[in-house]
């Protein structure tokens, strides 16, 4: 999922009537300047005006959302820090939480073809030894533990 945010286009979802959203001029100036970047991550703007943007597209992963509540905070992230990573940021929480909640749970019986792709899969995935809350997916035994377990040692 964080490959597919990294990679292309985000896919949007349009908005029947654009939402329009009132802010001073600056903050419509600012924002226009990170257009195309927002733009990737699926949120679809233009100028309504001098003091308005309007919005046409939202990021599907996003569902329903505050629009006006979304671009003020942009805007103010924007003004203060010159950046619009905070839609980049939900955009990785939404990932991280569906990928959370589409994980093998404990006690789930998985076929032994599963278990190997699984690995072969955490193999290739930057960070895999932790979930995205910071919980550890696996944990190294070496032999000698092992027996201690079962008081072989």
């Amino acid at each position: 999922m964080r490959r597919a945010l990294s990679g292309r286009r985000l896919p949007s979802q349009g908005l029947l009537i654009p939402e329009i959203v009132d802010l001073p001029e600056e903050d419509c100036d600012r924002l226009m300047v990170h257009a195309e970047a927002l733009e990737q991550l699926g949120l679809a703007i233009e100028r309504f005006g001098p003091g308005a943007i309007a919005v046409r597209e939202t990021p599907a992963m996003l569902g329903e959302m505050d629009v006006p509540g979304l671009i003020c905070e942009l805007a103010d992230e924007i003004a203060e820090w010159d950046t619009a990573e905070g839609l980049s940021a939900k955009l990785d929480h939404v990932a991280a939480t569906m990928a959370c909640h589409g994980s093998v749970r404990s006690g789930r019986q998985l076929r032994v073809e599963e278990m190997n792709a699984l690995l072969r899969q955490m193999e290739e995935t930057p960070g895999s030894g932790q979930c995205n809350h910071g919980r550890p997916t696996y944990v190294e035994l070496k032999l000698s533990d092992i027996e201690r377990l079962f008081g072989r040692s």
